[in-house]
């Protein structure tokens, strides 16, 4: 491990893979990720999942397979991603085990479910019995229908790893729909300890967004705001989840064995050139958080990314009110925050839908070879 990553392992910050493939899985590459620990858990998604299926010939065994059987193009796809993830789960099982709350692999429900609450459980439930790992997470939209899902599953003593968080409203959705599943859990007999889930709160997207609706109104107070308004939701959203986290509510669940669901910085490489390329992991350095990050981004913080001089490296705690500030000043100058993270939820979904959709054209093309 590089200084650099053990200094950011140090400050209490997980450091979990965004991509997964069979490529790395059968190379060793993700082994050795994992071996030398700066790599402590994964995350997937369609995208990704679409551009591993799309190079390289290491699944076509088991697709020749599947098409030889029968499979359609949806089953295709289960098998072949759950396959990926039993795989990277078994490769991060040490680290589960030797761990709280690391060593953890995400899949996600099919995206075109984001606005189908049962139809999610039911994908949920699918995934989780196919992976048939302790260490899974299933990936749950942070939509309106996802909501009571969550709490469904998680009632279910299923691992969930909410993504497409945006604003810190949602973000406290989220919370209350986590904490539901666990007091239904425990309700039902499960044993809490078991459960884990981390709530994946986006955050280049916000600038992305926000700074293009700055550039448009073109003053010197709005300019002057680029590249300032995700670092200070996601602080925002650490702030309400250390406020949650202190009520009674939680105290209670926590006696009884829960795990706290930890906020995760997802979407962290950064998008405009203009900014430092490590500025999402060094600004959102804290205790008892993820950060999910292409590896690119990983080893542009290993090679020359810097932590802040005071607390180990903590540069959210105590900067909540400095967060409101920005987001007032955004208000002031014209931004309508409220339908930032409108177009910014319906965005990520519809994005999401995309990359399914071209997962589902790659597979088929790739069946259509199989079977000639």
């Amino acid at each position: 491990m590089s200084d650099r990553l053990k200094a950011l392992a140090d400050a209490g910050v997980s450091i979990w893979l965004d991509d997964l493939s069979r490529e790395r899985i059968e190379t060793g590459n993700l082994a050795d990720l994992v071996k030398d620990s700066s790599v402590v858990g994964v995350t997937t998604n369609p995208t990704i999942f679409q551009g591993a299926l799309s190079k390289g010939e290491r699944y076509d065994a088991q697709l020749r397979e599947l098409v030889a059987s029968g499979a359609d193009v949806d089953k295709v796809i289960f098998e072949l991603t759950t396959e990926d993830v039993r795989n990277a789960c078994d490769i991060l099982a040490p680290v589960a085990a030797a761990t709280k709350d690391d060593g953890r692999v995400s899949i996600e429900v099919e995206p075109t479910l984001a606005n189908e609450t049962q139809g999610t459980i039911d994908s949920a439930k699918a995934l989780w019995a196919a992976v048939d790992r302790g260490n899974a997470l299933i990936k749950i939209p942070a939509s309106l229908e996802g909501l009571p899902a969550i709490t469904a599953v998680t009632a279910e003593g299923i691992s969930v790893n909410v993504t497409l968080i945006f604003s810190e409203e949602r973000y406290r959705a989220v919370m209350d729909a986590y904490l539901a599943g666990l007091e239904q859990a425990k309700a039902n007999g499960h044993d809490l300890s078991t459960i884990r889930s981390v709530a994946s709160f986006f955050v280049s997207r916000v600038d992305s967004e926000i700074d293009a609706r700055l550039e448009k109104i073109g003053t010197d107070e709005a300019l002057a705001l680029r590249g300032k308004a995700a670092v200070a939701n996601a602080r925002l959203a650490y702030a309400a989840f250390q406020e949650v986290h202190a009520g009674e509510r939680w105290a209670a669940l926590a006696a009884a064995g829960a795990n706290a669901q930890r906020p995760l910085w997802a979407s962290t490489g950064v998008k405009n050139p203009a900014y430092s390329d490590t500025m999402y992991i060094t600004d959102l350095v804290v205790a008892d958080t993820v950060n999910t990050m292409p590896e690119k981004t990983m080893q542009a913080f290993a090679d020359h990314g810097e932590l802040v001089a005071e607390n180990n490296g903590d540069a959210v705690t105590g900067k909540a009110a400095e967060a409101k500030a920005v987001f007032e000043q955004l208000s002031a100058v014209g931004i309508d925050l409220d339908d930032v993270f409108v177009v910014l939820e319906t965005e990520g979904v519809d994005k999401f839908k995309a990359s399914w959709t071209d997962l589902l054209e790659t597979v088929k093309g790739q069946m259509a070879k199989a079977g000639a």
